[in-house]
Parts: structure tokens; C-alpha cells; sequence
């Protein structure tokens, strides 16, 4: 079993009381999805749990360190954070953090399928301006 493996059963495991999680492979690495949104991220051997405005400051007071990566010389960050040390050895740790990364995903997933929506609106006959 690789690094990656051991921890995505590991945090699915922990995330038991949440829900049925599923694991699917992308990127190398795993996201985590609950009823379809995706609260965390595993790659290179480390748990990545999905943040927002509210809850990051409250993962970086925690110790937690954000996920980046290199793309065209430019280091990316995303809206996923590490879990705070020692996340990861109980459910009693986990869960608490677990729970705000789930009110993340389902808060994003809400706002893009509201984007969506609006996108997929037909115009009115004559066009935008009404002609």
C-alpha cells in the first residue's frame, strides 16, 4: 500500500461518522467527496482539507500550511489546507476539522452550480440590449 493509499483509508476511515466518503484518483494523488463535493485532497503522502475565508484563518492559527504547487514558474495555492498536527491519529482530532472542510466544499459547490445556472439562462428575444 502507498503513503497516499494508507491515508486516504485512513481519513476515510475517521470520516465515517460524516458520511459515506469516496476516494477517487486524480493528479496523481486522491480527493475525498462527500455527496458529491470534494473536502480534501491527499498527494505526496499528505491530507489537504478544503478551506474557505471563514475557516482558513482558523486552520493557519492551527498550524496548518495551505497546498501549493508550480505551475508555469509560478507557485499556485489552492483553498486546501494540511490538517493541523496530530489531525490525523484520532477521530476526536480529525473530525472537528473534517466538518469545516465538508461546510467548505458544499459552500463552493453550491456558488459554482449557482454560476452555472445563471451561465445557462437564455437571452431575451432581440438579444442582451433588447433590439
Amino acid at each position: 500500500m502507498t503513503v497516499d493509499a494508507g491515508i486516504v483509508a485512513r481519513a476515510t476511515a475517521l470520516a465515517l461518522p460524516l458520511g459515506d466518503v469516496m476516494a477517487r484518483r486524480m493528479f496523481g494523488g486522491h480527493g475525498l467527496y462527500l455527496d458529491g463535493a470534494m473536502f480534501a485532497i491527499v498527494s505526496g503522502g499528505t491530507l489537504y482539507l478544503k478551506t474557505d475565508a471563514t475557516t482558513r484563518p482558523r486552520f493557519e492559527a492551527a498550524g496548518a500550511a495551505p497546498f501549493t504547487y508550480m505551475r508555469g514558474g509560478r507557485r499556485v495555492r489552492l483553498s486546501f489546507w494540511t490538517l493541523p498536527p496530530g489531525g490525523l491519529d484520532d477521530g476526536d482530532a480529525f473530525l472537528p476539522w473534517a466538518e469545516l472542510a465538508v461546510a467548505a466544499a458544499r459552500k463552493a459547490k453550491r456558488s459554482v452550480a449557482g454560476r452555472a445556472r445563471r451561465r445557462s439562462k437564455p437571452e431575451p428575444a432581440g438579444g442582451r440590449y433588447g433590439r
